[in-house]
């Protein structure tokens, strides 16, 4: 009895020293696979940590870039100085040249004044508020004039961009591209970039050139778009791509509102100028009717009063159709 109970643990002795020496009575198989698969897990970990590391860098760098350009468009929206807003506007002439035009003008007015008999007293302020605002009032609107056919002509130029990088062309020949195609004054912009890159400029500095000239919002997202591209990397011709969508869609917008609220500037067109050619009527049919008016000084103060008042009226209608996208 006690040497079958021998033999039955030795056997147990013998299997068990078996299972622990030789793993593949288990399955080995089975554990490699457990294994492999814990390595793998380890790995997509690894790889998940590292492109997360690399989302939130680009992450970091896009924002960085975005809010580098939002405080540069900014800057150049504040009060600039006469010669950039003479750039800005597209006009070619000296700052000097400027001042002294605006002088003469203010010298003309001032005699015209006194040859009508105005008093010097009120002749010189009127002269010198003609040439400080007719001056700046022109300057205002050939730059409002020169952004909006840029406006109307970028969303295209984008668009050529992107046909180009898509074909694998570089991005400097496709900008090359827009500058010998594309229409004024687009077409000088881009020439611009080019020039500057001509003369040891990088891609990112050139492309802050158009901020400094057109300083617009739509022109801003063009300059993120190329300068986060050049920084960080991505695919340049998908986010043109959408840029050029944002741009036509804004430039709908803008068309839209614009066509909403020509009633309200047609109004500020007709009450503006109705009072003048009433008066102007009622002259031509009875020219001895308003002279009590023109002659009376009582007339003067109301009508001083009612100019104020006709004044204040156009400003609100003007200020009701101003949109800022």
């Amino acid at each position: 009895m006690q040497t079958i109970l021998f033999a039955l643990l030795a056997m147990i002795c013998v299997g068990a020293a078996g299972i622990a020496l030789v793993p593949s009575v288990l399955g080995n198989d089975r554990a490699d696979k457990r294994r492999k698969a814990l390595q793998g897990d380890m790995r997509v970990n690894r790889q998940e940590t590292a492109a997360l590391k690399d989302r939130n860098q680009r992450r970091k760098s896009v924002q960085s870039a975005i809010k580098a350009q939002s405080d540069a468009l900014e800057r150049k929206q504040r009060r600039v100085p006469l010669k950039a807003r003479l750039f800005q506007a597209g006009m070619t002439i000296k700052p000097a040249a400027f001042v002294r035009n605006s002088i003469i003008l203010g010298a003309v007015a001032f005699v015209i004044l006194v040859i009508v008999q105005v008093q010097f007293l009120f002749a010189i302020p009127i002269a010198v508020a003609i040439a400080y605002l007719a001056p700046a009032w022109w300057v205002k609107r050939k730059k409002k004039k020169y952004q909006e056919k840029y406006l109307d002509e970028l969303p295209n130029a984008v668009e050529a961009i992107v046909r180009g990088v898509k074909t694998g062309l570089p991005l400097n020949d496709s900008i090359r591209v827009v500058a010998k195609d594309a229409k004024d004054p687009v077409k000088s912009e881009f020439a611009r970039i080019l020039d500057q890159q001509a003369f040891g400029m990088t891609m990112t500095e050139s492309v802050g050139v158009l901020l400094d000239r057109v300083p617009l919002s739509e022109v801003n997202f063009f300059v993120v778009v190329i300068t986060v591209q050049q920084q960080a990397g991505g695919n340049l011709s998908e986010a043109l791509g959408n840029l050029a969508r944002v741009l036509r869609n804004r430039k709908k917008m803008k068309q839209k509102v614009k066509a909403m609220s020509a009633e309200a500037n047609a109004s500020a067109y007709i009450i503006g100028s109705l009072p003048f050619v009433v008066g102007g009527l009622v002259t031509l049919v009875s020219p001895h009717y308003l002279l009590p008016f023109i002659l009376n000084p009582v007339g003067h103060i109301w009508a001083g009063i009612a100019v104020f008042m006709l004044a204040m009226g156009v400003f609100v209608l003007n200020r009701m159709i101003q949109f800022d996208f």
